[in-house]
């Protein structure tokens, strides 16, 4: 099943080593900074610590975030009462334009059958009352000529 070991001698390649080449050190010069006079100039504070020792340093007001617009309080009941009255509003004028629409599509049926009756009828009414030559199967009597037909007088 496997192959019986058979000993290798390693393969000799040439490998080259490759050294990264450096690059010289880019300096950066900042920029001349030019001295800004503050417009007040700040307090020295002084802070005795419990050990003894004295700090002394310019206070740091802490930087106060801008005022939030206050918004009106609205209760939540207030707005589930204002959706549940726009919910309510929408299902009434769904349920009117429901009911107009089956009193139309009811009209409309109303109106096909009355129409397919007076069709039906009518054409029942020419099959009655159309002459259709001799086909009646009744005895056809020509007077002025004595013609009688489907007996035995004959002129």
């Amino acid at each position: 099943m496997y192959p019986e070991h058979t000993p290798h001698v390693p393969v000799q390649r040439a490998m080259e080593v490759h050294q990264p080449t450096p690059y010289p050190p880019t300096v950066a010069v900042p920029a001349p900074l030019a001295p800004v006079q503050p417009g007040t100039v700040p307090a020295v504070a002084s802070i005795v610590l419990p050990d003894g020792r004295v700090v002394t340093g310019y206070a740091i007001n802490p930087t106060q975030p801008e005022p939030v617009t206050a918004k009106p309080a609205v209760s939540r009941a207030a707005v589930n009462v204002a959706l549940g009255g726009a919910g309510f509003l929408a299902v009434c004028g769904g349920l009117i334009l429901l009911t107009s629409f089956i009193a139309a599509l009811t009209a409309f049926i109303t109106q096909l059958i009355t129409l397919a009756a007076v069709i039906f009828g009518g054409w029942i009414a020419v099959q009655i009352f159309a002459s259709h030559g001799h086909r009646d199967g009744g005895t056809t009597v020509h007077i002025r000529r004595a013609v009688f037909k489907r007996n035995h007088f004959r002129g």
